[in-house]
Formats: C-alpha cells, structure tokens, sequence
C-alpha cells in the first residue's frame, strides 16, 4: 500500500524516497524516521504512507491503521528499550502544534519528560 498522493507534502516525499530521512522502521503501511529537529535524546516521528492531513480527517476505514500506528510504537519503543517511559504525541491543526499537515505520532523519549504538579500521584 503506498497511497504518498500528495506532491508538496514533505512525508509523502519521503516516503517515495523524494526527500532523505533517517529511517528506523519502515513496512508497506506505515515508516519511522528520526525527527530533525528532535525534543530529546529520543525523537521519532510514527507516519502512515497514506496522506492523511490530520487526526480530523481519519475515518471508519482507517482503523486499522490507527491500530497499526500504535502498534508500531509499541515495537519501535520496545526496540529502543524505553522501558523507563515515553512520550506519545499526536498533534493536530496549527493550533495544536502540527507543523506538517500529514498525520504523524510523536515518540519522544531519553530524558525525564516532566509532569504536572497538579497531577494525582
């Protein structure tokens, strides 16, 4: 399956080996690269081949996918050993953080990412 249908779109590009990243994971539904501007030690970006614009535009028949996204940060955190804690992100519009207009999960990991002070212990 390698539906990377829109031109302009950097992870499309990557996807068709276009533009250049630095892969970790990849299989015919979905590919993992390293983050360029990485948050932490560890900063993977989880993406689908399929161009979909964000978390909004997913429907019924993507949930396999969706499945399928989170098993690969399963496996991809496994293969990282981060069994101390990770970061999953998924940002969505610009007003949520997303910088790339083609939805992508965010593994961040490898240092004490923090916590509310508020929150329940």
């Amino acid at each position: 399956m390698t539906n990377t249908n829109e031109p302009d779109c950097i992870f499309c590009r990557i996807s068709r080996q276009e533009a250049s990243a630095e892969y970790v994971y990849e299989d015919e539904t979905v590919f993992v690269i390293k983050d360029r501007f990485p948050r932490a030690p560890v900063h993977l970006l989880v993406i689908p081949r399929k161009h979909i614009a964000r978390i909004d535009a997913l429907s019924s028949g993507d949930n396999g996918l969706i499945v399928h996204l989170f098993e690969v940060v399963r496996l991809v955190a496994a293969t990282y050993h981060l069994e101390a804690g990770y970061r999953v992100i998924i940002n969505s519009g610009a007003d949520g953080g997303q910088t790339v207009s083609h939805l992508h999960v965010h593994i961040i990991a490898g240092k004490c990412l923090g916590f509310r002070e508020d929150a329940a212990p």
